[in-house]
């Protein structure tokens, strides 16, 4: 991505493809905010060639710091971070991380991929569910309110990652795996190949999402592509129908027509796909997360990726630094606003999920990016990626509010150290950066 500055602060932005080609220009305004800010936003760059490989070894340093004989802790383990359970081993934030522990060439993340793998499987459920976190001790094991169906998902990921990247056989963890896999395909819709869920029951976890949601089935898409399972081509043509119903080609499943009938109902094409399809009622607040995984797990095809690329640049939600979850959050008065988004005033507007700044999901976007060929884009995210990282001495921030760039949430974060170290693999072209 290249930036012409304005006059006004704002800016012409173009986007071009592998090949160095402008393919959109179009007017940027400002950033949000004003001079009110407590965090005022950058407008040059830190020196790359310094700032990188400092991160780089911050990264490294900071997953050595949260690992355990056991696993590793989804967070430095602070005072903080011990009352609110962040010194656990979660489903999700481990398998994040074990990928990037494992390839790491330092012995004790190589180790600690595996037992983080390993003390989830302990703490497997008879039905095959994987936790959505373990007590480091394998004291107790959680499955949230409603359930965590992509614990479960990350965890199948991460292990076949470590299968062909780290130094297990390919059959280690055959009967969990199968387990897992199990669990999986009783949720499955038996035409639409699609998991189905409770809302507020994924990484999202105070989010109305439920039904088909994206995040979930673009998961669900990356295990059968890893696994070999049946039915991957079902799951990704009616992905690509139910999530993006705006497009000229008519399913031929009547459930299906309907559900794209109401989809479509009062809305025009948002450039991205729906966050969730239920009977009546779809998500367009523009879910960041689950369109970047839909580019990194090959369901979008090259238009819609580049759209969806588009799309998320042309709201700055990568700005200053990557990236923003959602485009446009709800306020209580949405529709679909749920009480338990607004306790303890977490997911307010412009927070949390619900329109917060999260590093980790950044570099799911660089990752992205370098899917593309958008090199200098996905370059200029990593550093920005880094500066969000060594805010407040490499504090490795949860999460920023998305007008204020305030930091919220827990410091150490695993996952943030976790996903620089993909994308950057991503954007050098290493094996195991996916």
């Amino acid at each position: 991505m290249g930036f012409d500055r304005r006059a006004d602060g704002g800016s012409t932005a173009w986007i071009g493809d592998a090949r160095g080609t402008r393919m959109r220009q179009y007017r940027l305004r400002p950033p949000p905010g004003n001079k009110h800010d407590a965090h005022p936003l950058p407008m040059t760059l830190p020196d790359a060639s310094s700032l990188l490989p400092a991160c780089t070894q911050a990264c490294l340093a900071l997953l050595e710091r949260n690992l355990t004989p056991h696993g590793i802790l989804a967070a430095s383990p602070t005072q903080a971070a011990v009352a609110r359970r962040y010194t656990r081993i979660f489903g999700r934030d481990a398998a994040m991380c074990v990928m990037a522990m494992c390839g790491s060439g330092v012995p004790a993340l190589e180790r600690g991929a595996v037992a983080s793998l390993d003390a989830l499987a302990a703490q497997q459920a008879a039905n095959g569910q994987i936790p959505k976190y373990v007590d480091p001790q394998g004291r107790d094991a959680d499955f949230w309110y409603l359930g965590c169906i992509d614990a479960t998902l990350w965890w199948l990921i991460a292990a076949d990652h470590v299968r062909r990247h780290g130094d297990v056989g390919a059959a280690h963890w055959a009967r969990e795996v199968e387990s897992a896999i199990g669990w999986l395909l009783a949720q499955e819709h038996q035409h639409f190949r699609l998991l189905q869920q409770n809302e507020a029951s994924d990484w999202a976890d105070i989010m109305p999402r439920s039904g088909y949601v994206l995040y979930t089935n673009a998961l669900w898409f990356e295990v059968k592509r890893r696994f070999a399972l049946a039915q991957a081509d079902q799951t990704r043509h009616h992905f690509n129908h139910l999530f993006n119903p705006f497009q000229r080609d008519l399913p031929e499943y009547h459930r299906a027509r309907l559900l794209r009938h109401y989809a479509r109902r009062g809305r025009r094409d948002p450039g991205l796909y729906l966050s969730f399809v239920n009977l009546a009622f779809v998500g367009d607040e523009g879910d960041v997360f689950g369109n970047v995984l839909a580019i990194q797990s090959g369901l979008a095809d090259t238009a819609m990726a580049h759209r969806i690329v588009r799309t998320i640049a042309a709201a700055r939600a990568a700005e200053p630094y990557p990236v923003r979850v959602t485009l446009h959050p709800m306020a209580p008065s949405h529709a679909q606003w749920r009480a338990y988004m607004g306790r303890h005033r977490q997911n307010l507007a412009h927070q949390y999920h619900n329109g917060g700044l999260w590093p980790f999901v950044g570099g799911f976007w660089v990752m992205a990016l370098a899917r593309l060929g958008l090199d200098e884009m996905a370059r200029d995210a990593l550093v920005r990626l880094a500066q969000a990282n060594a805010l407040d001495g490499w504090r490795f921030t949860e999460w920023f509010h998305g007008r204020t760039l305030a930091p919220m949430g827990m410091a150490g974060q695993s996952w943030n150290a976790a996903l620089f170290l993909l994308a950057q693999r991503a954007l050098q072209g290493q094996p195991a950066a996916w």
